[in-house]
Parts: structure tokens; sequence; C-alpha cells
């Protein structure tokens, strides 16, 4: 390979002018300004009208463990030791949420869900890594969840007793109806949609101006391609130059004899 071979290898390239897309950008600011507030008024309308909205209840659980047998083998723990407080929540969860338990929450209830719906609308955890567990029934029905809730308080208790020898538990506080909605949350939804929309609309500009490989002006000649400009030609259809046209002058000699 020559030398000029190699040089023009080296040449080929794409330079990616930041001025040239921020002015494409500047320019189509109306339009990432009109996309960002279509958007931000669809995230709101799915907020507040297409998406059912959710209610949570909660219920409190004292968990108490004196002493349970595994096999052969008897351990005796007391409160203050119960430094494994997230594990005895995990385990309670297990039973709370397995398939028994929660058909007995439909006896109890009598509320026309499977378990497993009831499976998916309960959550638990500990309160501050402590014997204190939180149970949570999240659904479209305020009154409903608060039903789950202090139906979970009467059958988990219960359950517990029956699995784990020498637990109890006892109730710290139970569950009321809250009318106020967990999700979805309007705020949210729209300014997620109009950050999207804005992210789009801007995105799409600048891929519409790598692409445009129309030339604008003579300085965009020059930063490009650095070739001299020899001569202009003026855009006649332009609104600020002189207008052009046709006219003929009526010829007013007599041609007849």
């Amino acid at each position: 390979m020559d030398n000029n071979s190699i040089e023009k290898v080296s040449k080929d390239y794409y330079v990616v002018d930041l001025a040239h897309i921020v002015k494409a950008v500047w320019k189509k600011i109306w339009l990432v300004a009109i996309a960002s507030i279509l958007t931000a008024a669809l995230g709101f309308s799915l907020a507040a009208f297409a998406i059912t909205p959710t209610y949570s209840s909660s219920i409190m659980l004292y968990v108490n463990n004196s002493s349970f047998d595994v096999g052969d083998l008897g351990f005796s723990i007391s409160s203050s030791e119960l430094t494994a407080a997230q594990s005895l929540a995990k385990t309670y969860t297990v039973l709370l949420k397995n398939r028994t338990t929660l058909n007995r929450l439909i006896d109890v209830t009598e509320l026309d869900y499977t378990w497993e719906d009831l499976y998916d609308m309960i959550e638990s955890a500990p309160v501050n890594e402590t014997e204190v567990m939180q149970v949570t029934v999240t659904c479209t029905n305020p009154y409903e969840a608060e039903q789950i809730a202090n139906g979970i308080a009467k059958v988990l208790p219960q359950r517990v007793s029956e699995i784990v020898e020498g637990a109890s538990m006892e109730v710290v506080d139970s569950a009321v109806a809250n009318t106020e909605k967990v999700a979805p949350s309007i705020t949210v939804f729209t300014v997620v949609g109009f950050i999207l929309g804005t992210i789009l609309s801007v995105v799409a500009i600048i891929i519409m101006a790598l692409m445009d490989n129309t030339v604008h002006d003579e300085e965009y000649v020059i930063k490009t391609y650095q070739y001299p400009i020899l001569a202009k030609i003026p855009d006649l259809l332009d609104a600020g130059t002189k207008k052009y046209g046709y006219y003929y002058k009526k010829n007013t000699t007599n041609n007849s004899k």
C-alpha cells in the first residue's frame, strides 16, 4: 500500500460536531417541550384512570419463643438472646405463606380469593430487627385488606403453636382500614412520563441530526470537509430576497392596413 492510500484511509472517519447537535436540539426545543408534556399527561392519565389503585393494611405480632424441640434435642432461648429475630421472621413468613395456612385464612375471612392470590398480597418482615413481626396485606379494596390482616392475626398464632413447640405469638397492633392508596403514585408516573418524553425526543433529534448530510451553510462545509468556499448561490425563494417574475409589454402598434 502506497503513501497516498495510507493517507486516504487515515482520513476516512466520521466527525461528530457537538455544536451542530446542540443547535439542532435547540432549534427543535419546542418539539421536546410538546413531547415531554404529552408523555407527562399520559403518565398522569394512566395513574389516575387506567391503573386500579391498591391499598394496604398492617398488623404487628410479638414472637415469643422461650423453648422448642428439634427431634430429640431441646433448646431454651430467652427473648433477650434472640439475636436471630430476622431468621425467625423468615421462618414464620414461610409458615404464613403456605397453602394450608392461607386456605385456613380463606375460611376465616370468607373472601373470594384463592390461596395463590393471598400469597401475592401478603408481605412480612421484622420491625427494626426485634421480635416484633409486621405483616402487611395489599389489595384493591381497603376494607378487604383490613379483614385479611386481622384474619392473619387469628390464624397465624394457631398455626405457629401447632408446628413450633413452645412458640407463641401475641397481637401487638391490629389492622385498620386505610383508604389512602399506596399505588400507583400520580406524581411518580407524571414525573417519569415527563423525563421519558424529554429523553426520547432529544435522542430522536440527535439521531436525525447525525443522519442529516445536507449542507446547510458554508460553515458546515468548512468544519466538516475543510474545503474552501469558491462561490455561494443565493436562495431566490427566501422571503428576504427580491421577488422575480415575468412581464410583457403590450404592443400598441396597429398592424392592420
